[in-house]
């Protein structure tokens, strides 16, 4: 099964994709992930992408693309995989489509997170993570046992500097531009799937199960 999460800032994408992880034994790739062990292993294209990175530019598609190319040749994706956080532009995703084909293989399903502004803006200046185990809390949802300590590893939370309301108003004008348009990339290919993300994360999983089983 292979599958992509689309979805805003907040929408849950990486919570469902952990879910789906765990529940049909496939790998979640993330582009953020790949990068850093690239650049960790000095791969030549993690070679590449450090000097963009290095010189505070974008790493270029083509070579994203070539990670994640390389990342899917892995063993533990002959079953499938879940692409979270990539493609975020039609030039992505078309890029990631000819790879794809020339790889014979093919997405099965796109999920697609939906949730309002209001709803986003919530849940992100409510939340904090655990920066040395990557665990999610929320103050209203998911609140730690302990305020302010990971309930995991015991590590002390923290939350993103951007998990403020007017840079997420700006980070959901961004993706309303360059991500939204996928939905429609997505539809016209017949593999969309639309899932209302309210809710609790369980709830939410629940109802992306029935579109991917």
């Amino acid at each position: 099964m292979r599958l992509i999460l689309l979805g805003p800032p907040g929408a849950g994408k990486g919570t469902q994709a952990q879910m789906l992880k765990e529940k049909f034994r496939i790998p979640q790739i993330s582009t953020g992930d790949i990068l850093r062990q690239a650049v960790k292993d000095d791969t030549e294209l993690g070679v590449q992408a450090k000097s963009f990175m290095d010189s505070g530019q974008l790493v270029p598609d083509d070579v994203v693309i070539g990670l994640i190319k390389a990342r899917i040749k892995q063993v533990d994706c002959e079953a499938g995989f879940i692409l979270d956080g990539f493609p975020r532009t039609i030039v992505q995703a078309e890029k990631l489509s000819e790879t794809l084909t020339d790889m014979s293989l093919a997405i099965d399903v796109v999920v697609d997170l939906e949730v309002d502004a209001d709803e986003v803006i919530n849940r992100l200046t409510g939340r904090s993570t655990c920066p040395d185990c990557g665990t999610m809390f929320h103050e209203e949802s998911r609140p730690p046992k302990v305020q302010g300590v990971c309930d995991g590893c015991g590590g002390s939370l923290a939350q993103r500097q951007d998990d403020n309301e007017e840079t997420i108003l700006k980070r959901l004008e961004v993706y309303q531009e360059s991500t939204a348009p996928l939905k429609e990339f997505y539809k016209k290919g017949g593999n969309l799937k639309t899932v209302t993300a309210r809710g609790s994360a369980e709830e939410i999983f629940s109802r992306v199960c029935e579109m991917v089983q």
